[in-house]
């Protein structure tokens, strides 16, 4: 592949993306999409599957070096193709296009758009109950998703503004979430000085080696996100240096944060009631906060909002870079030539979160995509150690040890092979639906000759909305 098919210098003629995310704006992207709902509602999951206290603050340490581990051979491979779109441009220079868009596929069918329903969906929840204290009377379900299109519709209104305004809602967002992550770690440490430690006089008590698949599960979901600002790579300032910087930054500070998030979290609360408790965080707030446990139920969507602007801004990146290498209708590569964002793009993203938003199984449908998320990182992995191989001489700024990648993908083997055994129906139907992209890719996207109708739309619509053709003049 041509080393220089994608310009990386801002005084080309081309309209493209322009670098406004600096080292604080990177991290926030991070931080902000990982610490969405996770950490305030799957505690539960990990404790369930580890049996004890201490072994699940165990699991919450490794899940984020874990995810640390991950997130450094990204930065390998980010550095190396510091193109938009992640994990899918990757594979796209490793593999060709066909299994590229096989990943874009179910990440934009199915996986971020339900993924970012749900997250919209638990802002609306978290938003209206203070409207509704009444525990027998609960807030209509068409109220609900109403405000989380309307969440939705905003955020994508944001992004389609500017860069620089999406930037700094997600640095706004990021650091109030952070915010209400201390004020629990503040109240933790109070009861700990105060002397309960009644939680952790035997801490391994009850520990169960059968369950960690599911602990770990649970663990790595509140982590997910941390290769999101691979996604946006191309609108970082000094991405060479400032991708891995951003991605270790970030990583560490969740870990930190979550692990004494959860010992806060043992000081109020018993083994007992969180196995009790749906929303951790919620039961937190009333047993410790007094009048003000309404911090907690802000706090989440406080969380979940930055989470669906920060999803937002990098999948509408993942659509542009796809429809760049015409492995999506080129009208998702059309760029605002003032405001320099791709507004087809997340209009795509925008309308198909309002869909899943209508949908009553949406939860359900996210669960059949566990498999395809680590088999994704996987293949990912694959790439990173069949690129070393293929071009070795290709410039690498930032480059791990050999033996991360291959512990990684190990892991990564490892979370799938479980998830098949513990859920085959699930596994299979993700599976299917996934090969469905085959007959679109070799009916719809192989063939290069588009009809006549199709190109008369895209320059209506590039003088209508006064949007410039993204792709480079060297792009075939």
């Amino acid at each position: 592949m041509d080393e220089n098919k994608y310009k990386m210098d801002d005084n080309s003629e081309a309209i493209k993306l322009r670098r406004k995310i600096g080292v604080f704006g990177g991290v926030a992207v991070n931080v902000g999409i990982v610490i969405g709902s996770g950490i305030f509602l799957t505690p539960k999951g990990v404790l369930e599957g580890s049996g004890s206290i201490g072994l699940s603050l165990i699991i919450w340490f490794l899940s984020g070096i874990f995810s640390l581990i991950g997130a450094l051979c990204l930065a390998e491979l980010g550095t190396m193709i510091p193109e938009h779109g992640g994990i899918y441009a990757y594979v796209q220079r490793a593999f060709g296009p066909f299994l590229s868009f096989l990943l874009q596929w179910i990440s934009l069918v199915i996986v971020q758009p339900g993924a970012l329903a749900i997250s919209a969906l638990t802002f609306a929840s978290y938003t209206i109950q203070p409207f509704y204290p009444d525990l027998e009377c609960s807030p209509p379900p068409s109220v609900i998703r109403m405000l989380a299109i309307a969440c939705v519709v905003f955020v994508s209104v944001v992004n389609v503004l500017s860069v620089r305004t999406a930037s700094f809602v997600q640095e706004t967002f990021t650091v109030m979430k952070m915010v209400a992550l201390v004020i629990i770690i503040i109240v933790g440490i109070i009861e700990l000085a105060k002397g309960n430690t009644e939680n952790f006089q035997k801490p391994f008590e009850g520990s169960d080696a059968r369950g960690l698949g599911v602990a770990f599960y649970s663990g790595l979901y509140a982590y997910a996100g941390w290769y999101s600002l691979n996604m946006v790579v191309e609108e970082l300032k000094d991405p060479y240096k400032n991708l891995p910087r951003c991605i270790i930054i970030s990583v560490l500070l969740v870990t930190v944060l979550y692990v004494f998030t959860n010992v806060a979290y043992f000081t109020v609360l018993t083994k007992d009631e969180i196995l009790a408790s749906n929303a951790v965080a919620a039961t937190f707030g009333d047993r410790s906060l007094g009048n003000f446990a309404w911090i907690m139920p802000l706090s989440v969507a406080v969380s979940t909002f930055g989470s669906v602007n920060g999803n937002i801004l990098t999948t509408s990146r993942l659509i542009f870079a796809g429809a760049r290498d015409h492995n999506l209708p080129m009208v998702a590569a059309l760029i605002h030539p003032t405001t320099r964002t791709p507004i087809p793009a997340i209009i795509i993203i925008a309308f198909g979160t309002c869909m899943y938003t209508l949908a009553k199984d949406v939860f359900t449908i996210i669960n059949y995509f566990s498999f395809v998320t680590w088999s994704s990182m996987a293949l990912a992995i694959v790439a990173l150690l069949y690129l070393r191989w293929k071009e070795p001489e290709t410039p690498r700024p930032y480059k791990v040890n050999i033996l991360l990648p291959i512990i990684f993908l190990v892991a990564c083997i490892a979370l799938v092979v479980m998830g098949t055994i513990s859920a085959p129906i699930d596994t299979l139907i993700g599976f299917v639906l996934a090969c469905s992209g085959i007959p679109v890719y070799f009916l719809l996207v192989r063939p290069k000759k588009l009809p006549k109708w199709y190109n008369n739309l895209i320059g209506i619509l590039q003088v209508q909305l006064n949007l410039s053709d993204s792709t480079f003049k060297n792009l075939p």
